[in-house]
């Protein structure tokens, strides 16, 4: 089976929680978010100057992890699953960060043309499952997580519309939403209903 799933959602709402939880289960091969390994992630939380190379960095990455995914799993029985994913890096921060000023126009051109050409050369996911929660949740663990925070609570609302312009292009059954608010870090509900419903016969 080769298929691939990507865990999206806002920053703070629990995308990486999730995922550890469902992989948990075996019947997953995963791939996730990189903070403090990649290049131009800490350089661009103090300069601005490093928003066109952390974008490219992870719009690369993100189309590596998703081959590697999906060369790993060609002749295999788990289900790819990725920790949020190259659509939702140029869907919701690249448009984040060009909303905010952090990338130019032409920036933000050239950061749509690498994501055009990569999503023309790769497939995207089979399905997306978007994570909701409260503003409160939201803001609660992002005061708590340790590690390099780009996007702020005071992000959310924007960064959720942009998704929500993105996700209204997905066919209905390519897509299931989740509301996680207050719901424990072991989603034990969520997963349940994931591997019930969504994936696992």
């Amino acid at each position: 089976m080769n298929q691939l799933i990507s865990i999206v959602g806002a920053s703070g709402v629990g995308k990486t929680a999730f995922v550890q939880a469902l992989s948990k289960t075996g019947k997953f091969t995963t791939a996730y978010e990189q903070h403090a390994e990649r290049p131009f992630q800490a350089l661009f939380k103090h300069d601005p100057h490093y928003a066109l190379a952390n974008q490219i960095d992870y719009l690369l990455l993100r189309a590596e992890q998703e081959r590697t995914l999906r060369t790993s799993l060609a002749s295999g029985s788990q289900i790819g699953l990725m920790d949020g994913g190259l659509d939702l890096d140029f869907h919701g921060f690249t448009r984040l960060f060009h909303s905010r000023g952090l990338l130019s126009d032409p920036e933000y051109d050239l950061c749509r043309r690498v994501y055009a050409f990569i999503r023309e050369a790769l497939p995207g996911p089979e399905l997306i499952v978007r994570l909701c929660a409260d503003d409160e949740t939201v803001a609660s663990r992002l005061s708590t997580r340790e590690r390099i925070n780009i996007a702020s609570v005071e992000d959310t609302a924007l960064f959720n519309s942009f998704l929500d312009e993105w996700l209204a292009s997905i066919p209905p059954e390519q897509l299931v939403e989740l509301d996680i608010s207050h719901e424990p870090l072991e989603y034990k509900q969520s997963v349940k209903t994931i591997l019930e419903n969504i994936f696992i016969e």
